[in-house]
C-alpha cells in the first residue's frame, strides 16, 4: 500500500497517511502520459500565424522584361517566391491544432501520475491552511521546512481560497491550484506535489465514489 506524510502548517511531520489503491498505486503507464502531453501542448497553439502566398501579393500584373534578348533570366512575374517581396512558397498558413483524447484515457494519464508522485515519495499531504491575510513569507517558510525550497511544487487545495493564492503566487517555484482543475501535464511538470487534506479528500472522492 501507498501512503504519504502529513505536514502541519508550519511543516513538521505529524503522521503518515495511507493512501487508495485505485488512485495513488496504479502501474506506470508513460504511453498514456506522453500522448496526453502532447494533446495538451497542440491544443494550446493559436495557429494563427500566416503567410502570403503568390496569390495574396500584390501587383505583378505583368512582366518585368520581355522573354528574350534581355541577357537576364526569363521572369513572369515579381510575385514569384524567388523575387525580394515575392509569395511565400509553402508557408504556413492559420489552422487549428485542437485534438480530442478520450475522458477515460485522460483519467488514467491523470491517475498513472498521480501514482507515480506517490511512489517517488514527491507527494506531501498539508492540514488546512488557515490565513487571515496573505503571508508570502509563511508559505517560503513552509516550503523550506519540507524541504522543497528550490524545487518545482504544485499546491493543490479544494475551493477558492484567494488568501492563501495570493500568498503563493510571488514565490517563483510554487503554483497554486484547485484539486478539481488539475491535468496531468500540471503533475509532470512539477517536482512535487502537495495535496491539502481537503483536497486530498476530494480527488478520492471524484475516482472512488
Amino acid at each position: 500500500m501507498v501512503s504519504a506524510d502529513l505536514y502541519d502548517k508550519d511543516g513538521k511531520y505529524k503522521e503518515t497517511l495511507k493512501l487508495k489503491d485505485l488512485i495513488f498505486d496504479q502501474p506506470i503507464n508513460e504511453a498514456v502520459v506522453l500522448q496526453y502531453v502532447k494533446i495538451y501542448l497542440a491544443n494550446q497553439r493559436q495557429g494563427t500565424v500566416s503567410k502570403k502566398s503568390r496569390a495574396m501579393v500584390s501587383g505583378g500584373g505583368i512582366k518585368p522584361w520581355r522573354q528574350k534578348g534581355t541577357g537576364r533570366a526569363r521572369a513572369g512575374s515579381i510575385r514569384s517566391p524567388i523575387w525580394v517581396g515575392g509569395g511565400r512558397t509553402f508557408g504556413p498558413y492559420p489552422r487549428d491544432y485542437k485534438t480530442d483524447m478520450p475522458k477515460k484515457a485522460k483519467r488514467t494519464a491523470l491517475k498513472v501520475c498521480l501514482s507515480a508522485k506517490a511512489k517517488e515519495s514527491k507527494l506531501k499531504i498539508l492540514e488546512e491552511i488557515a490565513l487571515e491575510k496573505p503571508q508570502t513569507k509563511m508559505m517560503a517558510n513552509l516550503l523550506e521546512n519540507l524541504g522543497v525550497g528550490k524545487a518545482k511544487c504544485l499546491l493543490l487545495d479544494y475551493g477558492k481560497n484567494e488568501t492563501l493564492f495570493k500568498s503563493c503566487r510571488n514565490i517563483k517555484n510554487l503554483t497554486y491550484k484547485s484539486c478539481l482543475l488539475v491535468n496531468p501535464y500540471d503533475l509532470v511538470n512539477c517536482d512535487y506535489l502537495l495535496l491539502t487534506k481537503e483536497a486530498l479528500k476530494k480527488v478520492e472522492e471524484v475516482f472512488c465514489g
